[in-house]
């Protein structure tokens, strides 16, 4: 049997954004419950995880671009001259910030035991913050650098599951299926707003 779903609910509504999401992927308590798990494995990793993302960041002038104070989506003018970069340092305290948010983050949902509707308007703000929604004009970060950098960060956090000595191949598997599910439930919820770009 086919079963009914609302266009206009799956763009506006969080909690049947994420049900949907969630059947589709068989994203179960299961899931949460090894993400959880993973958390005595992970959570020591994660200032490593943090420079790693940073850097590469850095590593590319499109992305980089986004951490100077007049970064702006759609006109790059002389942001990339000389004096621009001298102004942005990978330890300055702008920067320290936004790696703490991450660290907060990853803790965040290796940890979150309930997924009430507060957290999912966490995950929804995850994306938010990145646009024009949150209020801020200068701040608009193309949707296509944001999933790099998921694919990136998972791709990271897959390798230190990979990597664990202690847990069995089958529990590495879970984990792995757990951790992907999650980043495209995260994806999704950051293409919510991204719908004007997406027209472009």
């Amino acid at each position: 049997m086919t079963e009914p779903t609302e266009k206009l609910s799956l763009d506006n509504d969080l909690r049947y954004r994420y049900e949907y999401l969630a059947e589709f992927l068989n994203f179960t308590n299961d899931n949460i419950k090894i993400l959880n798990q993973l958390s005595i494995y992970i959570q020591p990793m994660i200032p490593v995880i943090v420079d790693e993302v940073y850097r590469k960041l850095f590593s590319f002038d499109i992305t980089k671009q986004y951490f100077f104070p007049d970064a702006s989506h759609s006109c790059f003018g002389n942001l990339f001259s000389s004096t621009k970069h001298s102004s942005v340092s990978f330890d300055g305290d702008d920067i320290e910030f936004r790696r703490n948010m991450l660290s907060k983050y990853l803790n965040k949902i290796l940890t979150e035991q309930e997924w009430d509707d507060s957290f999912l308007r966490y995950l929804s703000c995850v994306g938010q913050v990145h646009t024009h929604e949150m209020g801020t004009p200068t701040i608009h970060v193309d949707y296509m650098h944001i999933s790099a950098l998921i694919g990136f960060l998972e791709h990271i956090i897959i390798d230190i599951i990979l990597k664990i000595t202690n847990i069995d191949c089958q529990t590495k598997y879970r984990a792995v299926a757990a951790m992907n599910k999650f980043f495209w439930i995260q994806n999704q919820f950051l293409r919510m707003h991204y719908k004007e770009e997406e027209k472009r």
